[in-house]
């Protein structure tokens, strides 16, 4: 069973609202409640510890993490918590906005900063790693009719892999969808996911979601090695002369 916990900055966004009643987290985690596999729950920011816990992180394979305007708002120990739990094996995906977030920057030393228009383009995202294991059941290419767009330059490390790209009706073309690691955990980003628009209606992105899902999930035998063996001599190792 894989433990996911879908998170999202929230705070009753009326927009938000209109289109996923409740909170985006909530769509996201009905869709992937229908797999038999997975164990969803949601949390907020304004839950208590923001929704991220020690102790929950502790048991979250996989950390779904949305936000776009509240990101100072997020304490820094609290990212620094999320920071180290990926390091220690936990698997995160991060959505939309998320690419300015303190936890996406502290993981990839980055800015995060992209160019942007909010007003609503059709996008075309390619799959430009088709062997890689978040594109498997998907078409060569599909379009969301409206999203906000994001363009290059993506100030991001090299990633692992650039598994989509994606295209803008005003030109503009994105690394839409890419992979890092960092320690022992896994690092997915992913671009469409705007509040106002229903990105996360559409079973391409939901298939995406579900993939990275499964590729980013915590390597319980990996995280192990982390940890101090109790059967181990705690006497300290004689220098020598």
């Amino acid at each position: 069973m894989t433990n996911i916990l879908v998170w999202n900055e929230y705070g009753n966004k009326p927009a938000e609202d209109a289109v996923y009643p409740g909170g985006l987290h909530k769509a996201i985690a009905a869709f992937l409640q229908k797999n038999k596999d997975f164990s969803v729950t949601t949390a907020t920011l304004d839950d208590e510890g923001c929704g991220l816990k020690k102790e929950t992180l502790d048991k979250t394979d996989v950390l779904v993490y949305w936000a776009h305007c509240r990101h100072h708002e997020l304490p820094d120990d609290v990212a620094a918590a999320v920071r180290d739990a990926v390091h220690r094996g936990m698997g995160v995906v991060f959505l939309h906005s998320a690419h300015k977030s303190k936890p996406f920057m502290w993981l990839t030393g980055s800015s995060g900063s992209l160019k942007w228009r909010e007003a609503a383009e059709r996008e075309r995202i390619w799959v430009t790693d088709p062997t890689h294991p978040i594109a498997q059941g998907l078409p060569e290419t599909f379009a969301l009719e409206h999203e906000e767009m994001y363009g290059e330059y993506f100030d991001i490390p090299k990633p692992d892999s650039v598994i989509f790209t994606g295209w803008f009706e005003g030109g503009n073309v994105f690394r839409s969808g890419v992979t890092f690691t960092r320690g022992y955990g896994k690092i997915f980003y992913f671009q469409p996911g705007h509040e106002t628009f229903g990105a996360f209606y559409d079973k391409n992105v939901q298939k995406i979601i579900e993939n990275a899902v499964r590729f980013t999930k915590r390597n319980v035998l990996l995280t192990q090695l982390d940890c101090p063996n109790e059967t181990e001599s705690k006497e300290p190792i004689a220098k020598k002369s």
